[in-house]
């Protein structure tokens, strides 16, 4: 068996970025950058009021002066002309400064009457004024290469009139599970039958983490029926298979694909759950094979296939680990790397962790309600309640 950091390690490094595809900004919602995203316009473009007032010059903007409105400037309707000693113009929040004006005087501060304006308050230069470029300037990077695009990255790059953006291609994830047993939900089962409900948990993961997921269905286990996963999963660029990956009669997934070229890099993990892991090449095709217990399936696809999906969109993945004290105490672990689901919560201002007391890896309904997975290395001492652990936020 080879740790949980070896297998991560060999895993990410089978891939490389993918080629990339260029969207409009309406459709890039999750989507990570293959290039810098470059400010096409500053922001604000010019100098604009953030005040409703008057536009003027502080050098004669005196309280108690009173100076001639010469005219008005509205959002996107710009002053033409330039402010003269004496004068003023009329300025509404967002409107361009008119030239030779450098302070705002705002319109409480102000009483205007037969064309004139006279000011309770002096001006002071600058004052409500959001100078060009404040914000940022054309030509800035406003979001660089490798970063996921959130809600708030697309606001950003619309400010800054960039219409397009290159992005990695989704990489293609076709997945199967394996099993006599399986069926779908809503279908009869026939007597010893389960409902396989490891794909759609894995489906949603791989979307999440910004891959194209593919079912490919159920396949019986019999050589026969694996071995059509080469053509089943053809234009893969990662294929996952679900089951059939430990050592017993109907395990068949190593042996059923080894005509069929594959060639095995590494098979079991030190970890819990999730120790029957395969990983190798379907002929140019990496293929991950994880455990079909659902639980397993998702731990594993947490720690191994996200991982492998951010390398592939050459993304800077974020570390999930956390700090976080125990609420009770725990044994001393085993040779496997654990895996603890847990409750998050905040007590005094710390972040708390509550592992299940029951960890049985067929309980799905414990990682339903999980907020994280508490990590204990490979013969841990047994650890108090208080004590640190490094926990793995779900979600």
């Amino acid at each position: 068996m080879i740790s949980v950091e070896d297998a991560q390690r060999r895993i990410v490094a089978a891939f490389q970025p993918l080629e990339s595809e260029k969207l409009g900004i309406a459709d890039a919602i999750g989507r990570v950058l293959a290039e810098d995203a470059v400010a096409h316009e500053s922001q604000p473009p010019w100098p604009v009021s953030s005040m409703d007032g008057y536009a003027v010059r502080a050098a004669d903007a005196r309280a108690a002066a009173t100076l001639r409105v010469i005219g008005a400037a509205p959002a996107g309707h710009p002053f033409n002309g330039k402010i003269g000693g004496g004068e003023a113009v009329r300025i509404f929040t967002g409107g361009v400064v008119p030239d030779g004006a450098d302070a705002i005087v705002i319109q409480e501060d102000a009483t205007a009457a037969d064309g004139h304006v006279t000011l309770h308050e002096a001006a002071v230069a600058g004052k409500h004024i959001r100078i060009a470029g404040l914000d940022f300037n054309k030509g800035d990077v406003l979001a660089p290469r490798g970063r996921r695009l959130g809600a708030r990255d697309l606001s950003l790059l619309a400010a800054g009139d960039v219409a397009q953006v290159e992005v990695r291609r989704r990489p293609r994830i076709a997945f199967v599970a394996t099993g006599d047993e399986l069926s779908r939900p809503g279908e009869s089962r026939k007597p010893g039958g389960i409902v396989a409900s490891s794909g759609y948990g894995l489906s949603a993961l791989i979307d999440k983490a910004g891959g194209a997921p593919r079912d490919l269905g159920i396949l019986r286990d019999t050589p026969e029926a694996i071995g059509q996963i080469p053509q089943l999963a053809a234009g893969a660029d990662l294929i996952v298979t679900l089951g059939g990956a430990s050592v017993g009669d109907h395990d068949l997934v190593q042996g059923a694909l080894g005509p069929h070229g594959f060639a095995l890099d590494f098979w079991k993990i030190a970890m819990r759950p999730g120790k029957p892991l395969i990983f190798g090449r379907l002929g140019d095709t990496p293929l991950l094979g994880l455990p079909g217990n659902p639980v397993s399936t998702f731990v594993c696809a947490t720690l191994f296939l996200a991982p492998a999906i951010a390398a592939m969109l050459g993304a800077a993945r974020e570390d999930p680990a956390l700090t976080a004290r125990l609420t009770r105490a725990l044994p001393q672990n085993g040779p496997r790397q654990d895996y603890l689901r847990a409750r998050l919560h905040i007590k005094d201002g710390e972040l708390w962790a509550d592992p299940f007391s029951v960890q049985d890896s067929s309980l799905l309904q414990i990682l339903a309600q999980a907020d994280a997975l508490v990590v204990r290395a490979p013969n841990a001492a047994a650890a108090a309640a208080g004590e640190k652990a490094s926990v793995l936020r779900l979600e």
